[in-house]
């Protein structure tokens, strides 16, 4: 039997128990309420785990590492501030393979915690802000703990059974917002070298950020643009109202958006709320292969840390510091580039630093992400790099003409002792 509480009543010690591990929905789908209870309450219980693939919200902080251990695949949005504070356990993995290790009880998940909007009449909750890995931890739970969002959109897709839920905590408050990214002139020129590779009829993948929605401002002209991604912004309420995205063309799910997370603000969460054109998946259906081999056009558009001279891109680690993660970026580079018609674009800046450092790089200071074989054209702000089909000495060439060019002439003198040891 389902227990039932409002916010102001939530006690996690009814049900949780010393060690267990916890799944909590990622970005504007994070629980919030029931998180706060979390943090009050869970040194309490004691040795609890939670795992969570995002956060926006900023509810994870050092403090909170008192209640909990923290893991995640990779240190996204507000958890930069629990990386940097060596509160983060990064699990490196694809976000596709969440879903499947939860399942498979490697990422352990005792107790799920996932927000919801109202039930329908048939007494299902949509899932509303986020769906990807969501229904594994529902599916792998001793306990469910909904929290009942009455401001969640309803959206088509996932639905989470009433009969599936143990703990029901019904509260009313605006869902986790993330505002659009202040997009700058580096961002614009990043943008127009991208959006040249988008033409009438392309499926998009992109994340959100100020790249993102500098490329969506560019391609009102274009049309019956479609999209695939996993996660959307509010760019595709813009991209919708100027007519360029219809999904019209696309071979499968004619007409509707697929994604796995809506990550903006109200704006958004209002155009998503019972709209049939879009339609929220599970990652084993956004970013599985046979799905996305069946996606012509299709161009990912994502982005990097550093790219060094042969094409490997790390966009995890900068030194010492764990700042971003593996996320779908192989699963869609990969897929983009082999698309009829596609394209997978690396979109980052020349610089970092303010300047100081270049981001094309005779060596990686990080992991390598994804693999040069992968790479397709890597962007920045001074133009684009075919690479895909390049011999490893004209890449060198072609990446460092995109370099700025303060950096061009020692990057030429790396290059010319990395091919001297063959690379």
């Amino acid at each position: 039997m389902t227990q039932v509480r409002t916010d102001a009543a939530i006690d996690v010690r009814e049900f949780l128990r010393r060690g267990d591990h916890i799944v909590v929905g990622q970005a504007c789908g994070e629980p919030s309420s029931v998180l706060e209870a979390l943090i009050a309450q869970g040194r309490d219980v004691g040795d609890l785990t939670v795992f969570v693939a995002t956060s926006f919200s900023g509810i994870f902080t050092p403090e909170s590492a008192e209640s909990f251990a923290l893991s995640s695949m990779g240190a996204i949005g507000a958890l930069r501030s629990m990386s940097k504070a060596h509160r983060l356990d990064v699990i490196p993995c694809h976000v596709s393979q969440v879903g499947p290790m939860i399942e498979a009880g490697i990422i352990g998940c005792d107790v799920a915690f996932v927000q919801v909007g109202p039930a329908d009449g048939d007494g299902n909750h949509s899932f509303g802000l986020v769906s990807d890995y969501v229904q594994a931890a529902v599916a792998r739970a001793r306990v469910v703990v909904a929290e009942i969002n009455d401001q969640v959109p309803f959206t088509f897709g996932e639905m989470l059974p009433e009969s599936r839920i143990d703990y029901a905590v019904h509260v009313s408050r605006p869902p986790v917002q993330v505002p659009p990214g202040r997009i700058g002139e580096t961002d614009e020129a990043i943008a127009r070298h991208a959006a040249e590779y988008i033409g009438d009829g392309a499926v998009l993948q992109m994340g959100v950020g100020a790249v993102p929605d500098a490329v969506l401002r560019l391609l009102s002209d274009r049309r019956d643009l479609g999209v695939h991604s996993g996660m959307l912004g509010d760019g595709l309420v813009d991209l919708v109202e100027s007519g360029a995205l219809t999904n019209a063309r696309k071979k499968i799910d004619r007409g509707v958006s697929i994604t796995g997370a809506l990550i903006g603000t109200a704006r958004l969460y209002d155009f998503a709320h019972r709209n049939r054109k879009i339609r929220m998946c599970t990652t084993s259906y956004t970013h599985d292969a046979g799905v996305l081999a069946q996606l012509e056009n299709l161009v990912t558009i994502n982005s990097a840390m550093e790219v060094d001279l042969t094409g490997q891109v790390n966009a995890e680690q900068s030194g010492s510091a764990y700042l971003g993660g593996t996320g779908g970026q192989v699963d869609f580079v990969r897929a983009g580039a082999r698309s009829p018609g596609g394209h997978a674009i690396m979109a980052l800046p020349a610089t970092a630093k303010s300047g100081t450092v270049s981001r094309i790089t005779a060596g990686l200071s990080g992991p390598v992400t994804t693999a040069r074989s992968e790479v397709d054209v890597v962007v920045t702000e001074f133009g684009a790099a075919e690479l895909r089909g390049q011999t490893l000495a004209e890449r060198s060439r072609r990446l460092i003409a995109i370099a700025h060019p303060d950096f061009r002439e020692a990057l030429d003198r790396e290059a010319h002792v990395i091919r001297q040891r063959g690379f």
